[in-house]
């Protein structure tokens, strides 16, 4: 079934959404390179990778059903990181954005009859699901530790210890 119209032009959009999510990331970890904190940086740019394999999954998908994939505008990001709490909460409201964004394409899908489009979007959901419970666990544990510098560097170290291919 080849991939048109409505369900097309809103996988279009979450293609530009999950590379505008690497590019938060990447700034995210930006942002804790400046602030000596390499290990949640590296932690930062495997999120950006998998973002951009996130945005492949629809690219792929798309063109696997006729549809011409068509990457947006994106803007800059616009963070204002003053500590590795500031940078998990914003990393927190960037993936339940993106979970709503996902939630949206599944209705569009479910409204246009589009069966072939829901296991993907399936892997979205349980994906979605798994990062904020990730992220909202690591800022849990931020609060927990406050500004208690062992607390923050025994965080850094774990985050660190992430593998990435980016």
């Amino acid at each position: 079934m080849e991939l048109t119209g409505k369900l097309a032009e809103a996988f279009n959009q979450q293609i530009t959404l999950e590379l505008a999510a690497a590019t938060v990331y990447r700034q995210l970890a930006a942002e804790m390179e400046v602030q000596s904190f390499p290990g949640i940086a590296a932690w930062f740019r495997a999120q950006s990778g998998e973002e951009i394999e996130h945005a492949e999954k629809f690219i792929i998908h798309m063109t696997d059903r006729g549809a011409h994939p068509r990457i947006g505008e994106q803007p800059a990001p616009n963070l204002n990181i003053k500590s590795v709490e500031d940078a998990f909460a914003a990393s927190l409201a960037h993936e339940q954005k993106v979970s709503e964004s996902i939630r949206e394409l599944y209705r569009v899908a479910q409204n246009e009859s589009d069966i072939d489009s829901l296991p993907l979007l399936h892997w979205f959901i349980d994906e979605q699901v798994e990062e904020e419970a990730t992220v909202g666990e690591i800022l849990d544990r931020i609060r927990l530790v406050g500004d208690d510098g062992s607390g923050l560097l025994r965080i850094e170290s774990e985050l660190a210890s992430r593998k990435s291919d980016s």
